[in-house]
This record gives structure tokens, C-alpha cells and sequence, in this order.
């Protein structure tokens, strides 16, 4: 359809589907719509094991905990707009018929990004060329849900193109972050980090350069990123289908470390390998994960990765962090990074990977004039430069604008043929093996890489149109395919956290006064940002996400236990309170 009958269709469909979420909202049961209750407030905090046990063994009625988090996304939703399809209430003809109550899961609520296909809802990913296209099954990852006992009750917010730390598209808006509505919870789970922050238990997302990592430490929250294999990919939809230079994997997503865990070993012991022939047969080795919380650990630090310096809050979470795990007894040490497998290289390497299509495929479904991510906007003008003029562009940055790192960035990204492509692959194999032997040998045989999880709090909506690049310290670990996972630390003070200067200024005395480290940096504003989460990265190898899980749990206690020389007291990030 041509312009602007394209568009007119795009608007139609978005009141339609606006419309019929607020109807399904305004038309819940009365017990969703009422207050949350001190009851309400004793599930939302009950350990999950408990919880579990009490659903099998009837003390507590499933429909009872479906309806706690019901009223839970209701709130989440009237001020975060986090959710796209309400799952309620056919989560509760569910319950009755599908839902396996004696599963490991028994009676869990979980949200799942938009991308997941659950029958008879849409899974639009936000553009409305997807609409009114309801799945008639549910994919694997939501019929293995079932099968474990979770109840899925609510799909969240992504970005389109889903290639933005943002999570807003014309289709169903923006999503905000619960800790300050003017910033962005992250992406491209971010309605999953809004949700969860907010009350939810347990959420899924989907992870390609950090789209489960940087929603947990924008949103407060935790996330796993497991490596491919590991965790299953089967029933989910795509902006980017058949796109294997960086694979896309989904992962987990809570509210507590301890949720996290549990969820993560419970969806591994139903045997994903039986719903996926993606998943490897690798079945939960519960003593990877107490031998990593009880033994003196070797951490490496990574504090900078050579692109964008760590903004003042977030280089005080990182310190915090090494402070408490040293008087822990850990030894932390900062890395130097293998020669020729830097964090730029592998950004710049990756970045080529992933759009490999010259930014097509995410482009195709969206109508004429429908928002686009001021992000992927600017990676599409660039990769859709003719090569003689995008080596013009990259001339000028490099040689008149001097800015050698934006530069190398544009010099390659465009579409790839198949041989253009072939060693781009080979490269990618040749880093990871760079980066096995450098872990393997001494003096480093790390337990776990310690790094930040971005190199800011919580961005500015639109503010993807600067901080398109700023992906490198989760990007490194999708490239080598290693398991990550990110936790709260602390907030933005004020007093603590500001710079001593014009943020240019700071950038030179660091070295990094470049177009990709400014565009990050310009949004950093500790007064504007007092309150917003502060997070850390935990990384291990590959498939070792037991550990990954037994490291984090080690974090936490030396945080809990930590106490600033500061103040004297714990600086420890706790949950927002649920009203």
C-alpha cells in the first residue's frame, strides 16, 4: 500500500489495538481491580520455594497468587505502560486445564517479552503490519511453561526493530522506568524490567547485544544471559530471523537473586532439549553452582572497556563492588584484555555480524511514516550508504573530525555478500579462541570477569539517537557467547556521583572524547538521575551459567555484608516498595 494510505492503515491499527488493551484492562474481574493487601504483600515476598510448595499442597490457591500479580501488572501498566497483551483472564481457564500444578513452577506467574507466541493473542515485536495475525498454538517456550506449572499472564514491552536499549514503538508507545518516568527501563526487555520492578516475580526476554542485562540494571533488577544452547529458543518471533553472526538467545529475568536461581535450574530440570532441538542436553549441575559460593574466588576486573569510561555511578558501583568482595576475602584484579581480541575490536567485529543485512530485515514490516528507534534510524542511513560515499563519510570522521573509533565503526557496516561475510564468521571464531586460550592461561584462570553492565544508569527516552553504540560491555559477551549476569548494587547520588566538569571536558582528561563515548555521556546528569538503579556485570565462560548463578549469589552476600566508610552504613540497592 502506498503512502499515505500506508499510513493511515498503521494509525488505524494502533488505536485498534490501543483501544482493545484498555478495554481488556477496564473489563478485568473485580478482584484484580481492588487494592494490594497484606496478603498480596506476603506472596509477592515469599520465597519461591515456599510459594511453590503452598500452591501443590494447596495451602495457597493458585488463582489467589494469579490474581496478586494481576493486580500487579494493572498498577505496573497505569504507570509504566509496560505491558502490550493482557494474558488475563484467560490465564485462569488455564490454570484449570493446562497448567501442570504439580510442575516445579506450580502456579508461578510469569510475564514473557512480546516476541513470545502464545495461542490466540498477536505477537507483534510493535509493528502493526504483525497485527490481527493471532497464533493458533503456543510456541514451545510458553508450552513448556504450562508444563512446569507457570502461568503466563502478560506479554511485554519491547522496542521495535528490537535493536535499542529503548522500549517504545508507534505501535503501543513508550514504556517508562518505574525508578524516574523520563528514562527508558532499558531494552529490548524493557517492559519485562518495568514489570518486574514494579512486583512482578519472574519474567523472560531475549538477549543479543544486552537486551536482558541492561533492563535489569536500568530497571533494578536481576537477569541472566545464558549462552545458545543452553536455554530454549523455539516459538518465539523475530525481527531478524535467520540472523546467526550473533545469535539471538532468551533468558531469564527477575526480581530477586533468589528467584532467578530457582526459576533458571527449574526450567532446565523439565528438559528444554524435549521442547527444542535447539537446547543442548546439558541438565543442571547443582555442584558448579555451590562449589562457585564456597571457595576464595580470583575475579578479574574489567572497569573500562577501552569505548565508553564508566560515568561517575556507575564507576562507584563498580568500586563498591570490589571493595566489599575484597573484604570478603576474594582477590580481584584488573585485566588486560588479549592482544588483537580487544572490547573495540570485538564491538566492531560484532556490529558488522549482527547487521550483516545491511539493516533490512528489521526494516521490512514497518509501514510508511511509522516510528521507527532513532537508534536503528541512524545504523539504517549508514549502512544504506552507497560504499563509495560511506567510505567518503568514513574519511571525513577519520581524518577531519579525528575520531578514529566512530570511524572504524562506519568504514565496514553495510549489507555483506557471502564472501564478504564467510571470514567475517572466521573472525568471530578466531576471537573466541583467542579469548579461551587467554582465560585458560596463567596469570589470569579467572572464576568470573567483573565489568559494569553499561556504562551509564538509566538513559533519557530518545536518547538511542546519541547512544546507539553504547553496548560494548554486554556486545563482548554475546560475540564470545559467554554466560553473564547483571544485579543491582546501588543508586545515583547526588553528592557522590556528579562530574567535576562539562562532560567533554572529563571525556578528554580520560582519552575518550569521541562521537560513541559523547553520545552516551551528554544524557549523564547525577541531579537528574538521583534514584536510578546502579548494577554490575558477573560474566563466566560458556554454558557455565550454574556458576555464573553460584558467583552472583557470592556478590550479593559481600554487598549485604559491606558497609560504606562513608556512611557506616549498607549502600545496598533494595527493591521498590510495592503500594
Amino acid at each position: 500500500m502506498l503512502p499515505p494510505f500506508d499510513y493511515l492503515t498503521y494509525r488505524r491499527i494502533r488505536n485498534q489495538k490501543q483501544a482493545d488493551r484498555d478495554r481488556r484492562f477496564s473489563s478485568l474481574p473485580h478482584p484484580y481491580l481492588l487494592g494490594i493487601t497484606k496478603s498480596d504483600k506476603e506472596i509477592i515476598n515469599q520465597p519461591i520455594e515456599q510459594l511453590v510448595e503452598d500452591i501443590q499442597t494447596s495451602k495457597t490457591s493458585a488463582l489467589t497468587v494469579l490474581r496478586t500479580y494481576g493486580k500487579v501488572a494493572v498498577r505496573a501498566q497505569k504507570r509504566t505502560n509496560c505491558i502490550t497483551e493482557l494474558l488475563l483472564p484467560e490465564a485462569e481457564s488455564w490454570l484449570e486445564s493446562e497448567v501442570n500444578l504439580k510442575g516445579p513452577l506450580a502456579g508461578i506467574p510469569v510475564s514473557v517479552k512480546d516476541s513470545l507466541q502464545v495461542k490466540g493473542f498477536d505477537t507483534t515485536l510493535g509493528y502493526s503490519s504483525l497485527a490481527g495475525q493471532p497464533f493458533p498454538e503456543d510456541g514451545a517456550m510458553i508450552k513448556l511453561l504450562k508444563d512446569a506449572g507457570a502461568v503466563p499472564y502478560a506479554k511485554t514491552a519491547l522496542p521495535i526493530t528490537l535493536l535499542s536499549f529503548e522500549s517504545a514503538n508507534g505501535l503501543w508507545g513508550p514504556c517508562l522506568n518505574p525508578h524516574g518516568l523520563r528514562y527508558s527501563p532499558g531494552g529490548s526487555t524493557g517492559g519485562e524490567g518495568a514489570l518486574l520492578a514494579q512486583g512482578g516475580r519472574i519474567g523472560i526476554g531475549s538477549d543479543v547485544a544486552g537486551s536482558v542485562r541492561v533492563p535489569a540494571a536500568w530497571s533494578g533488577i536481576y537477569s541472566l544471559r545464558c549462552s545458545t544452547g543452553r536455554w530454549p529458543k523455539a516459538g518465539v518471533s523475530t525481527s531478524m530471523a535467520g540472523q546467526e553472526g550473533i545469535p539471538s538467545v532468551f533468558s531469564p529475568m527477575a526480581r530477586t537473586l533468589n528467584d532467578l536461581t530457582y526459576f533458571t535450574r527449574a526450567m532446565i530440570g523439565m528438559q528444554p532439549w524435549k521442547y527444542d532441538h535447539t537446547v543442548h542436553p546439558i541438565v543442571w549441575r547443582d555442584e558448579l553452582e555451590v562449589e562457585a559460593q564456597n571457595k576464595p574466588l580470583r575475579i578479574g576486573l574489567m572497569s573500562n572497556d577501552g569505548v565508553i569510561p564508566p560515568t561517575p555511578a556507575i564507576e562507584r558501583a563498580l568500586a563498591t563492588t570490589v571493595a566489599a568482595l575484597t573484604e570478603a576475602g576474594h582477590t580481584v584484579t584488573d585485566i588486560t584484555t588479549p592482544n588483537g581480541a580487544d572490547p573495540f575490536t570485538g564491538l566492531n567485529l560484532a556490529s558488522q555480524l549482527l547487521n550483516s543485512d545491511g539493516c533490512h530485515h528489521f526494516n521490512v514490516p514497518i509501514r510508511s511514516f511509522e516510528p521507527s528507534d532513532p537508534g536503528a534510524d541512524q545504523l539504517t542511513r549508514i549502512a544504506h550508504l552507497p560504499r563509495g560515499l560511506r567510505y567518503l563519510y568514513y574519511l571525513y570522521v577519520r581524518y577531519i573530525k579525528r575520531d578514529s573509533i566512530l570511524a572504524t565503526l562506519i568504514r565496514d557496516f553495510g549489507p555483506k555478500s557471502s564472501a564478504q561475510l564467510w571470514p567475517l564468521v572466521a573472525q568471530r571464531e578466531a576471537f573466541r579462541a583467542t579469548w579461551h586460550n587467554w582465560w585458560n592461561a596463567e596469570p589470569q584462570q579467572f572464576d568470573f570477569i567483573l565489568c559494569p553492565a553499561n556504562a551509564t544508569p538509566a538513559l533519557p527516552h530518545k536518547a538511542m539517537h546519541d547512544a546507539m553504540s553504547s553496548c560494548g560491555y554486554t556486545f563482548l559477551w554475546n560475540l564470545l557467547d559467554y554466560s553473564a549476569g547483571v544485579m543491582p548494587v546501588g543508586y545515583v547520588e547526588v553528592a557522590r556521583d556528579s562530574l567535576d566538569g562539562p562532560y567533554r571536558k572529563v571525556l578528554r582528561r580520560l582519552g575518550s572524547d569521541h562521537a560513541v563515548a559523547r553520545g552516551a555521556w551528554k544524557h549523564y546528569d547525577a541531579i537528574q538521575m538521583a534514584g536510578l538503579p546502579t548494577a554490575v556485570q558477573i560474566v563466566g565462560r560458556r554454558w557455565q551459567e550454574e556458576q555464573v548463578l553460584g558467583y552472583m549469589s557470592v556478590v550479593e552476600q559481600a554487598l549485604e555484608q559491606y558497609r560504606d566508610p562513608h556512611t557506616g552504613e549498607s549502600s545496598r540497592y533494595t527493591l521498590l516498595e510495592i503500594d
